[in-house]
């Protein structure tokens, strides 16, 4: 079967199909399409209530494939010129029950969650969309258009004709996109997504908080729960409209009232400490965290962190000291990836606290976990470890405890910031340097820091005299707060 022809057009054709048609034909030629790719991941903002679903872009069940002749029609499908079937001659047998092969015409089924980014697939999609009344269906055939850019612009050689097309698909897109959102009975999912798409200058778009606010009230008023959590997070900072600490924190509850997980675990923190002009209510705010806890994911670990600390402390009627409980709650949010959490079992291994054994191995591990994600706390534990190493586990190293160091002070935290100075003044990992360390001592002094102030008075009372400082054995380091 040949693959479909360009139709002939009668009169004008429009200008946006004409042109993603030539584009596309130098993008992707006319061939069938190759198998299906996986389209890219969705940033979480731009979530909708459903994924690909098959109900959304299905054909009757008539209809076997989607790459037969016009829209809709499957290979198999005969003409109405064809000639009446002939009637099957019969078949010679030589004392056997030989088994015969039937001709019979196969094509391969779309697989509708990682649909072909293919010319003859977009517009075939483009086709069988304008007939159909469900907004849903429209919005996902805008995000298929967005992917299909995405991929094509990443896979083609041809990168001029690439972009060419791309920036069509992309255009056509968000057409549907604000006529969904701009429509009589505006449909709410577009109304979010164009305003992320504002707010954060994506496809292409001017960045403008104002527009994002409003598209975003829009959508909360049809009880769009994340929408209602955009509209907190405006009022409370200030973006797009001016600061309202009361309206951000009724929007945050309409949020959490609608199931808003990120929406739980803020209004449990403004009614914990009561912040946005609500009057603290410890009671209600462990109630929030606790339902954000069970929906907790790698995108809301959160609750799960605060619920840890207030069972590790346990200083209220309301929350029983339960350290064991305590180090459940931080292990699931590590485990989600949860920076505070991954420290925290750090700190808990490393000291033997909230029920863990004293396991060097996992101490470092679970510090490495958030040190690679750039917490500055975690960089500075680590220095430490490699300041004395630890048998069979870390190999001492002066070099990585300096390097360490040095990164969590370029963050500004200054007990870095005195541990680089004592490490210069010292001479651990880089050439004894005391200009040197007088001026990341003085760093941390600006912050507060009462042991750099210390030093500092102590290097002036010296003078140009030569300092021999000891080497810290890793007890005096913490003593000393060098790496604590």
């Amino acid at each position: 079967m040949q693959p479909p022809q360009q139709q002939s057009w009668q009169g004008q054709p429009p200008q946006a199909d004409y042109n993603i048609y030539a584009a596309a034909s130098d993008v992707l030629g006319m061939a069938p399409p190759g198998p299906p790719a996986v389209p890219p991941a969705y940033d979480p903002s731009y979530s909708t209530r459903s994924s690909y679903a098959a109900s959304s872009i299905s054909l009757p069940s008539s209809h076997s494939s989607q790459h037969g002749p016009g829209p809709y029609g499957p290979s198999s499908v005969h003409s109405h010129n064809e000639p009446e079937i002939a009637p099957r001659p019969s078949l010679e047998r030589s004392g056997t029950s030989a088994s015969v092969n039937l001709r019979t015409s196969k094509t391969k089924a779309v697989d509708l969650s990682a649909p072909p980014y293919t010319k003859e697939y977009i517009d075939q999609y483009r086709q069988r969309i304008k007939a159909d009344p469900d907004p849903e269906a429209h919005f996902l055939y805008a995000k298929y258009l967005i992917d299909a850019a995405r991929k094509i612009r990443a896979d083609h050689k041809d990168q001029r004709a690439a972009k060419k097309y791309t920036e069509l698909l992309i255009t056509e897109s968000l057409k549907v996109v604000r006529k969904l959102a701009t429509q009589g009975e505006a449909y709410d999912e577009a109304q979010f997504f164009l305003a992320n798409c504002y707010g954060t200058g994506a496809l292409g778009l001017q960045v403008d908080h104002e527009r994002a606010y409003h598209l975003y009230l829009q959508a909360a008023k049809q009880n769009h729960a994340a929408a209602c959590y955009r509209v907190a997070v405006c009022n409370e900072i200030g973006a797009g409209t001016r600061k309202e600490p009361p309206r951000a924190a009724a929007f945050y509850r309409k949020a959490a009232s609608l199931g808003d997980t990120p929406a739980m675990y803020k209004l449990g923190m403004i009614l914990l400490n009561g912040t946005l002009g609500e009057a603290k209510n410890p009671r209600e705010a462990i109630n929030w965290l606790k339902r954000a806890a069970e929906q907790a994911d790698e995108d809301n670990p959160h609750a799960l962190h605060e619920l840890g600390i207030l069972h590790e402390q346990g200083d209220n009627q309301l929350v029983i000291s339960d350290q064991a409980y305590a180090r459940q709650l931080f292990t699931q949010a590590a485990h989600l990836g949860y920076t505070p959490s991954q420290f925290k079992l750090g700190q808990c291994y490393e000291y033997g606290s909230l029920t863990c054994p004293m396991d060097p191995r996992r101490s470092i591990a679970w510090y490495t976990k958030a040190a690679e994600k750039g917490d500055a706390e975690a960089e500075l534990a680590l220095s430490g470890w490699y300041l004395t190493g630890s048998e069979g586990v870390l190999k001492q190293s002066d070099s990585e405890a300096y390097l360490w160091a040095r990164r969590a002070a370029n963050k500004g935290l200054s007990k870095a910031e005195y541990a680089v100075g004592y490490y210069a003044e010292v001479g651990i990992g880089i050439k004894q340097d005391i200009e040197f360390a007088k001026r990341w001592y003085m760093r941390a002094a600006a912050q507060g820091n009462k042991r750099a102030m210390n030093r500092l008075t102590e290097i002036k009372r010296m003078g140009n005299k030569r300092i021999n400082v000891a080497r810290p054995t890793r007890q005096q380091a913490k003593d000393e707060c060098v790496i604590c």
